[in-house]
């Protein structure tokens, strides 16, 4: 199969753009209203309007393709076909709270493997996007990662579960963060940690969480120069290129510094 990178990237941007701009014209008029998933877990009015245009578009554009998207094919795995998979709303709890770090991520995969990624945070006025093999940008700048950080002066983000059954080696996890890289934050978006990891912002990303929520800020990360693996056992069932068990994206130096700090032994 053919694929017109140009014009899939020029797609992907327009959609993504529609579905900021949906996001805040919802926001802005309090024209969206919230429910709770499984586990406590928060969706608005707006996740699943935006869910419903962007499976549309793909659709229309694009009627070959797969779509896994955390609203409304959450269990779909990667086929032989073009997969996008998109998260309407990345940082659901941080838009029903009038907070900015918000994002529509969107990622095409082909053959299994990450090929493109957009990730627009319509609050920050930013918006990422890489396509496999050619760099990593914002805004239009080409993003480049500089690895002089030591892990002492390290800034590492992570994010934590929805389920509070399990708190114990997520504590002694950031407890040895703190004790040994220069400070933690805690933002409420995966796809704009990994992104803002390829800014410069962060030196070290950790968490573990769903396909949707890393995978276009993870091929934007790595496109910048960062490096992906795994401080942990991968105990889910999804493909390895979408699956987010205990993914670790750091700096290149830092890598094996930061299994060192995560490792519970």
């Amino acid at each position: 199969m053919t694929l017109k990178c140009e014009e899939l990237l020029a797609f992907a941007l327009r959609i993504a753009e529609q579905a900021a701009t949906m996001m805040q014209q919802a926001r802005e008029t309090k024209a969206f209203s919230a429910d709770y998933k499984a586990d406590h877990e928060l969706v608005t009015s707006t996740d699943l309007a935006i869910d419903r245009y962007l499976c549309g578009e793909i659709s229309a554009a694009y009627p070959s393709h797969c779509i896994l998207s955390e609203e409304s094919s959450p269990n779909l795995l990667l086929g032989e076909a073009p997969t996008w998979v998109i998260d309407p709303i990345d940082g659901t709890v941080n838009y029903a709270h009038q907070h900015r770090h918000v994002a529509v991520s969107i990622a095409l995969y082909v053959d299994g493997q990450r090929f493109l990624g957009v990730v627009h945070a319509p609050f920050l006025e930013e918006c990422y996007w890489a396509v496999k093999g050619q760099g990593a940008y914002l805004n239009g700048a080409r993003l480049k990662l500089t690895d002089t950080v030591s892990l002492r002066n390290a800034l590492v983000a992570t994010g934590f579960p929805y389920q509070k059954n399990a708190l114990e080696p997520l504590i002694k996890r950031v407890s040895n963060v703190l004790h040994q890289c220069q400070d933690i934050r805690r933002n409420g978006s995966a796809a704009l940690d990994l992104c803002w990891l390829a800014a410069g912002r962060l030196q070290a990303y950790y968490e573990s969480v769903k396909p949707w929520d890393m995978a276009a800020g993870a091929l934007i990360a790595c496109e910048a120069g960062a490096v992906l693996g795994r401080y942990d056992d991968v105990t889910s069932d999804w493909p390895l290129e979408i699956n987010g068990d205990a993914l670790l994206v750091c700096v290149p130096s830092l890598y094996e510094p930061m299994q060192q700090v995560l490792a519970l032994d």
